[in-house]
């Protein structure tokens, strides 16, 4: 039975008794009424003719003649008895009443009628006095038994009411309360939770549907679903609490998540970006544009793009752009641009494809801060060096004059000695103020049109007293014919005169280095290689990085420890990219070491 019946059920009961004890004390009611109108009727009113009669037959005995009035007077009321004859003995008396009523109307005035009409009179009022006694009795009897009835029927009701309200309530709110108390535990994640309801209507049913419904939720519980998502789930958050700026694609190019990080560098909420094609958000957005170039031009991505992108952060006080740059709070920062490829290898299948891309917003302005704090700091004590330095230069050159006064050989020995360490340390702060230069971005350049002859020659003429003290052959091959390449001739010269430092100092003695230039495409290339002991194949990649030495194949160390500083190959690389040119080792060469560098052909030439 339904919830929605048992409720009708119980309204109909609770209707039923209030029926039922209305129904019995209407009929008490209208049994005691009709006791009542059973004395009225048929005993009152009979005691009132028989009083109206003995009234009319005391006018006729007092006139002692037959008065007109009186005898209608006694037959009308005579007539009315006759007509409400309702006890036993009542209608003999009334017609024995009528009999001798018949004979007084004849004439018989005697005392024997009269006497008989009294008599017959008396019996009628005795009849319904008698009568009327009964009939009181059996209405007080009537009385007592609704009174007895309404008393048991009510006791019983109210027993019934007052279980029913004790216990309805409680089947309707307990079992909500059990509903409760076990969706409770599923939000605890409590599976295994279970309502005990037996019956059959709809608590019974949503009971049911409960279990059934935690049965499958724990069943899900320990499925690899479950698992699958709460993975997804902590990576979700790992990806959100990350300082750098993350971007997914799928492989459509749609943006599948962008963190909080992302979204304030783009300006933009994520549900801006959720969902949006790429290249639509791009068009209105520069940063979106330069994240996603590689992806656009179907470049194979790399792990890191080169250089880095200065980016106005609005920093933490708000969730956009806009905002924030009016409260002032953000500043310019500097990120590092990492794009990666996802690709997944299907199950039962063998080839990886493309799932989507993640680009990385590296923040990099700490170490950018510290670094330009570094160079500054390595260019004023550099410059600040490079003064009192050609000032001691200078005096050395004085006391080696035979002008001021002749030295003695120990003193001569000694100046020579302090001459070479304070040359070895304008080299080095020389160096340091060309990577201070390098590193802050202000490389100066005068581009003009040089013969790569000449920038052969200059370094030749450099370091041709270096390359004979140690009895080396330079074998040079520059033709004359080659064309003018488009580089600033001091920064070319330069590094060209560092590489031949370099091969003249590695070098054993009574060796030779080749030094040519020669046309490859659009580029002059202008090569240095050596026969010393080379570098070791796993160091060639890093010989251009800064402050690195390697070692070479001996296991000694490709730059001295007097006076290198391992920025000579890094500053090179920087010269020579900075002219449009490409530099680079030749891995080829084992038997000593060949390191070149090119740069473009003039066209205008």
């Amino acid at each position: 039975m339904s919830i929605k019946s048992k409720i009708a059920a119980a309204l109909a009961f609770m209707f039923a008794i209030i029926l039922a004890i209305g129904g019995l004390s209407m009929y008490y009611l209208n049994e005691l009424s009709n006791d009542s109108q059973a004395i009225l009727k048929d005993n009152y009113i009979s005691l009132e003719f028989t009083s109206n009669m003995q009234k009319a037959l005391a006018m006729l005995t007092e006139s002692a003649k037959s008065d007109p009035d009186a005898l209608a007077d006694f037959d009308r009321n005579l007539k009315k008895q006759e007509a409400n004859v309702t006890e036993a003995g009542e209608e003999n008396a009334t017609s024995g009443l009528r009999r001798e009523f018949n004979r007084l109307r004849a004439g018989a005035m005697d005392s024997v009628t009269m006497a008989r009409l009294r008599q017959y009179l008396f019996a009628l009022d005795d009849i319904n006095r008698q009568a009327i006694i009964r009939k009181n009795e059996t209405a007080k009897q009537t009385a007592k038994n609704a009174l007895l009835w309404l008393s048991v029927v009510g006791a019983i009701c109210i027993m019934i009411l007052f279980s029913f309200v004790l216990n309805f309530p409680g089947y309707v709110a307990n079992p909500l309360r059990e509903l409760t108390r076990g969706l409770r535990q599923v939000t605890k994640r409590n599976f295994e939770e279970r309502l005990h309801i037996s019956s059959n209507d709809e608590f019974g049913e949503l009971a049911r549907t409960f279990n059934s419904m935690t049965e499958k939720l724990d069943e899900y519980e320990h499925s690899n679903l479950a698992r699958v998502l709460f993975e997804k789930r902590r990576i979700d958050t790992l990806i959100r609490i990350m300082n750098e700026g993350i971007v997914g694609m799928d492989e459509n190019k749609r943006i599948l998540f962008a963190n909080p990080v992302a979204c304030r560098l783009l300006g933009l909420d994520e549900t801006q970006l959720i969902g949006q094609y790429a290249p639509d958000v791009a068009a209105s957005n520069d940063l979106m544009r330069t994240l996603i170039q590689d992806i656009m031009a179907e470049q194979v991505p790399g792990t890191e793009s080169n250089g880095f992108l200065k980016i106005y952060d609005p920093g933490l006080d708000g969730p956009g752009l806009n905002e924030t740059a009016r409260n002032g709070s953000g500043k310019e920062s500097y990120f590092k641009r990492r794009t990666h490829t996802v690709e997944v290898t299907r199950t039962g299948e063998e080839h990886s494809q493309l799932a989507g891309y993640v680009m990385v917003l590296e923040n990099i302005t700490s170490y950018k801060e510290l670094d330009l704090a570094k160079t500054n700091f390595i260019a004023t004590i550099s410059h600040e060096l490079k003064t009192p330095l050609s000032s001691s230069k200078m005096s050395l050159k004085l006391l080696e004059d035979s002008r001021v006064g002749q030295l003695n050989d120990e003193q001569k020995q000694l100046v020579s000695n302090l001459s070479a360490d304070i040359n070895r340390l304008l080299n080095l702060t020389g160096e340091l103020l060309n990577m201070a230069q390098v590193e802050s971005g202000q490389i100066q350049l005068n581009i003009q049109s040089v013969a790569p002859v000449n920038i052969v020659n200059y370094a030749i003429n450099a370091l041709r007293v270096q390359a004979e003290n140690k009895r080396i052959t330079l074998s040079i091959t520059a033709p004359e014919k080659l064309p003018p390449v488009s580089a600033d001739p001091d920064k070319a010269s330069w590094v060209l005169v560092n590489f031949l430092n370099n091969a003249i100092r590695h070098s054993p003695d009574d060796s030779s280095i080749d030094v040519s230039a020669n046309l490859i495409n659009n580029f002059v290339e202008f090569r240095v290689r050596d026969h010393g002991p080379g570098i070791q194949p796993e160091h060639q990649s890093r010989v251009f990085d800064r402050y690195f030495k390697a070692s070479s194949l001996t296991g000694k160390l490709s730059e001295s420890s007097s006076g290198s500083t391992g920025l000579g190959l890094a500053i090179s690389s920087e010269f020579i990219q900075s002219m449009d040119g490409q530099i680079g080792l030749d891995p080829q060469i084992t038997d000593g070491a060949a390191f070149f560098f090119r740069l473009p052909v003039d066209q205008k030439a």
